[in-house]
């Protein structure tokens, strides 16, 4: 019987890795793409879609829609974002026919130095509490993009989710496990935790519970109704900054009111025909140019997806790139950032040297001259697109509840380092190291795919394997995210952490026997991690149809809806 049961297991495995199961023969997608002619939205919360789809019926545009969908799921998704975080987007103007990039991240307190952190015995900013908390730059990114590509009121935009938050949503039972894991957590150390997060003082929402954030829904009324000088510089300022000062902290009212977003120019790399644009430092977003740069010498379609040869070039792709970034990413107002040079593809070239085919290696960065989060993406009937991702790091942030506004602050500060000598040492008014990244690709000029993969460090390698799988592997935009994915740890860190050995290769199943036994041969470590491969939605412009194509996430509660 025993023998029976393998036998058609095998058979079942067998016909599965053909794809022969599957009527398309897409052997990884869980479901077909989304096709929609006049707009689309693809994020994390199927509600917060369907406030972006019902804001571009209304004549809104893209950005209007990511806005209301980003509010949607700073209440519905407090686990991954929310205002007390910060934005970064990139924006495809159908009028100007070009690409904008918003920086939308807050900086570190005036008054905290890196002297206090070393005369109070710290080796590192702690992760939770009054101190890692940065400016949170969400709201003002909101009025940046308005102001430039919005159409419809604030109000309106705002008025979706002010409506769930005073009305309630049943919690999807992905935001209830976090919930139940942070919640209880956050709640033996910090204030304001149970009075916002609970449905009555003690009860963690479960899965299909109604949960209401009346707190919540008076902040955004505030913001719809007074704009953004409301939270920066009026009586929500006050409120978080006091509250800071009350738990030990150093984010103050200044700190707030003189608080601005950055317009900045994407960067870009070709990739076999293909513009891939990210936002440059303080993000990681160019790690992913360096490693497609790096990858472009190997004839990946040749090998195959899943074979050993892709996942050891890519491992080792990425830990050439992450060398790099943990030596040289930083605020770019502090230091010099050789951007044009670690994009390039002569660098690439002489890094690419150091790879071998046939053992993993160990790399250091090259010498030069000179952890939860959400991803959105809209397209509107005018042909503009957003690429927009929004984050309070860890999770649900800091710990920082200022009284009953219904957000928590953010600790990315955690991210700089206390060593001085690194371009991301901790400094008063500096923007820390930041791990989320939107991403947009460009053919010829025109728009072709607003795409990106939240998750923390994984990111870069999130786009990088969407990438490949589209380009290389010649997936669909719903098989690229939902085939297995590849996830490396070990590198050095932008807190200055050393690299630790070769790394871990982390495989999602999926990967055949065959060829983690070749990587472990050659030298990696390879292990299994449950839910380290980051969370994915794209929107893809079919130009010859005049559609839109859209995906969303296999792994999440997302949905990618159009009309």
């Amino acid at each position: 019987m025993t023998r029976i049961i393998w036998t058609g297991l095998l058979s079942f495995c067998a016909l599965s890795l053909t794809g022969q199961d599957r009527i398309t023969g897409k052997l990884w997608a869980t479901r077909s793409e989304v096709i929609a002619q006049h707009g689309m939205a693809a994020t994390s919360h199927p509600l917060a879609t369907q406030i972006a789809l019902d804001i571009l019926k209304k004549g809104g545009t893209a950005v209007d829609a990511a806005i209301a969908a980003n509010a949607a799921l700073g209440l519905m998704e407090p686990t991954g974002c929310g205002i007390g975080g910060d934005l970064f987007a990139i924006v495809w103007d159908s009028k100007t026919q070009k690409l904008y990039g918003l920086n939308a991240s807050g900086r570190s307190p005036a008054s905290l130095t890196l002297e206090w952190f070393r005369e109070n015995g710290y080796e590192k900013i702690p992760s939770y509490g009054p101190l890692p908390v940065t400016v949170p730059g969400c709201v003002d990114g909101w009025f940046e993009l308005h102001g430039k590509f919005g159409k419809l009121p604030m109000t309106e935009i705002l008025a979706p989710a002010i409506q769930y938050a005073e009305e309630g949503f049943p919690v999807t039972e992905l935001i209830a496990y976090y919930l139940n894991l942070s919640v209880p957590r956050f709640a033996e150390r910090f204030p304001n935790i149970l009075d916002t997060w609970t449905t009555d003082g003690t009860h963690v929402p479960q899965k299909g519970d109604v949960f209401r954030n009346p707190y919540l829904a008076n902040t955004y009324r505030r913001i719809a109704n007074e704009g953004r000088d409301v939270f920066y510089k009026g009586d929500i300022a006050r409120t978080i900054a006091d509250f800071i000062r009350e738990q030990g902290g150093f984010l103050s009212y200044e700190d707030l009111a003189n608080h601005h977003s950055e317009w900045v120019e994407p960067v870009s790399t070709n990739y076999r025909g293909y513009d891939v644009w990210e936002l440059p430092p303080n993000g990681q977003g160019i790690a992913a140019l360096q490693m497609l740069n790096i990858l472009e010498g190997y004839d990946l379609a040749r090998y195959g997806f899943g074979s050993p040869e892709h996942i050891h070039y890519f491992v080792e792709a990425k830990k050439l790139a992450f060398e790099d970034r943990a030596k040289y990413y930083a605020d770019m107002d502090f230091a010099e950032v050789p951007v044009e040079t670690l994009i390039s593809k002569e660098y690439a070239a002489e890094r690419r040297k150091l790879i071998r085919d046939d053992r993993a290696g160990r790399y250091e960065a090259g010498e030069i001259s000179a952890g939860e989060t959400i991803y959105l993406t809209v397209a509107d009937q005018w042909g503009n697109m957003v690429s927009l991702i929004q984050s309070n790091y860890r999770g649900m942030g800091s710990g920082m509840a200022p009284p009953k506004l219904g957000f928590m602050l953010q600790d990315r500060g955690e991210l700089f380092t206390l060593e001085e000598g690194h371009a991301n040492t901790y400094a008063p008014g500096k923007r820390p190291f930041h791990t989320i990244i939107p991403a947009f690709v460009t053919k010829d000029g025109k728009p072709f795919m607003s795409f990106g993969v939240m998750g923390g460090d994984f990111q870069p390698q999130g786009h990088v394997q969407i990438l490949i799988n589209i380009i290389d592997f010649g997936m669909n935009l719903q098989e690229a995210g939902d085939a297995p994915r590849i996830a490396h740890h070990g590198s050095s860190t932008p807190t200055g952490q050393p690299a630790r050995g070769r790394g871990t290769v982390t495989l999602e199943s999926g990967f055949s026997y065959e060829t983690i036994r070749r990587l472990m041969r050659m030298g990696h470590d390879v292990g299994f991690d449950l839910g380290g491969y980051g969370g994915y939605q794209a929107i893809m412009y079919d130009a010859e149809r005049g559609v839109y194509i859209g995906a969303s996430e296999s792994r999440k509660d997302g949905q990618a809806a159009g009309y």
